[in-house]
């Protein structure tokens, strides 16, 4: 057997292996596992698939996806609400995405250290994870590792993304449920992104409900709880939601009553079919989009970046009309 053949079996075993171990719940594993689907390399990109398809299809958990301003406290109420889980007997996993910088690409990553307590509980697993500028704040590998979090049965695995704006509504599309944290007497400055935020929310907290700001909390609870009322009733939500509740994170008062909102519209879901038919939409949404960031990878390879450079230079010098050869270069990649 020749080197080459060794090497790629070599390379089979390891990934069965990894995704053994990934199944029994080991964290150093998962971690491996994350890391292994994160790189863009074309070897790991074909290692990866390997793995996920190496692992149990039958496992789910319950995916919530976090969003809010920053300063709005979501690392404190995730160390809070993540608390309370794990003493419920619950498995918690956390996948925080940091923003890349758009200049050196680097990003901050300091969940672990935010989140203290819940760092150190073996029955927690967070992993902050970079941007890399993708649209939503939502690493563009996240959806894979909310997979990995399933395999290693993890029971509920939180999304926290970056801030809040139209574009961050991907979320939606990896979660079951869509929490959105807001601050006290905040509305004025979600003014302008609110309405797309709050058509999306399940369920809206009012946090830092305590101290001097507790009555804030709750006139902006009873603010946005009238204005949910206005928006369009869907047909996946029984009768009281979307809802908004105030909460503190900080001295974890409404943590358990915002559980029982969340596991109560769950049930009212899965009771009426539409879990499933929400899972089966987000399966296929995020094919498609696979599919367009694969032909887009096609775009970085020397051949078509030389035609792609030679055609610009023609559309600019006027030699050829852009629509033109816009569709001559994508013909030419499907050959």
């Amino acid at each position: 057997m020749d080197n080459s053949a060794t090497s790629r079996k070599r390379c089979l075993m390891d990934i069965s292996d990894l995704a053994k171990r990934v199944s029994a719940g080991e964290r150093r594993a998962l971690a491996r596992a994350i890391t292994l689907i994160e790189s863009g390399r074309g070897d790991h990109r074909v290692q990866a698939g390997a793995l996920l398809a190496a692992l149990p299809q039958d496992r789910q958990a319950l995916r919530i996806g976090l969003s809010g301003t920053p300063g709005v406290g979501k690392s404190t109420f995730i160390e809070s609400f993540g608390m309370m889980l794990i003493g419920q007997g619950l498995r918690v996993a956390v996948l925080a995405v940091d923003p890349s910088s758009s200049r050196s690409g680097g990003s901050i990553l300091g969940d672990k250290t935010r989140m203290d307590l819940l760092s150190r509980e073996p029955a927690a697993f967070i992993r902050p994870s970079p941007s890399q500028t993708h649209l939503g704040g939502v690493a563009r590998r996240t959806r894979e590792a909310v997979r990995l979090c399933e395999a290693a049965e993890f029971d509920v695995v939180l999304i926290e993304t970056v801030g809040v704006g139209q574009s961050e509504t991907v979320v939606a599309e990896m979660s079951d449920l869509f929490l959105l944290l807001l601050a006290p007497a905040g509305g004025d400055e979600l003014q302008g992104v609110k309405r797309g935020i709050m058509e999306m929310a399940d369920i809206i907290l009012v946090n830092k409900a305590d101290g001097d700001l507790k009555p804030a909390a709750r006139r902006t609870q009873a603010d946005y709880a009238g204005a949910l009322k206005l928006l369009r009733k869907r047909p996946q939500d029984p009768d009281g939601y979307p809802c908004a509740m105030a909460v503190s994170a900080l001295q974890e008062d409404g943590l358990a009553q915002a559980w029982d909102s969340m596991k109560a519209l769950v049930a009212w879901r899965r009771e009426n079919g539409f879990w499933d038919q929400a899972r089966a939409t987000q399966a296929r949404y995020w094919f498609e989009e696979d599919v367009k960031q694969r032909l887009l990878a096609q775009l970085q390879g020397p051949e078509a970046r030389a035609a792609l450079a030679q055609l610009s230079d023609q559309v600019a010098a006027g030699e050829v009309d852009p629509s033109v050869a816009a569709q001559g270069f994508v013909e030419g990649l499907g050959r």
